[in-house]
């Protein structure tokens, strides 16, 4: 885990010119794809495979961020992945946005994201399939280790 973050992964994400809104800053919907981009470029990195080839399939189930500081093209930000419970057929990632100033990371957003596997099929729950859960223990946290 980073001292710096407490996240053991900052996943590199870069803001795009269509991020931007009116208003000149990320629209809030987009940290919502930061998200899913980071956990899922995360998860084939981490399991070597493409997760799009296995049976079961993770389906966001529930998704929240809390909006600490805006961002901007061109701003390039990681995106801080830590997984707070790792079910028998779910995983809850706990997720910060930071914006990576060179020389320091500045926290944008935190939030959460629930995956639930289900038969590609059937969309009935199913186990987390084994590569995913053997990616995903080393970056379960708990209560202690964060504090």
């Amino acid at each position: 885990m980073t001292q710096e973050t407490g996240y053991p992964v900052l996943w590199p994400v870069p803001t795009r010119w269509a991020d931007n809104d009116h208003y000149g800053h990320v629209n809030n919907v987009t940290y919502y794809s930061y998200f899913d981009t980071a956990v899922n470029a995360w998860l084939i990195h981490a399991t070597g495979t493409d997760i799009r080839d296995l049976p079961a399939i993770g389906i966001v189930a529930e998704t929240s961020c809390k909006f600490l500081d805006s961002l901007s093209f061109p701003d390039q930000l990681k995106v801080g992945i830590r997984i707070g419970r790792l079910g028998n057929s779910s995983i809850s990632y706990e997720l910060a946005i930071f914006r990576d100033a060179g020389d320091s990371l500045r926290l944008a957003a935190t939030g959460t994201f629930v995956h639930v596997y289900v038969d590609e099929e059937t969309r009935k729950p199913v186990p987390i399939p084994a590569v995913i859960r053997a990616a995903a223990e080393p970056l379960v946290v708990t209560a202690a280790a964060e504090g």
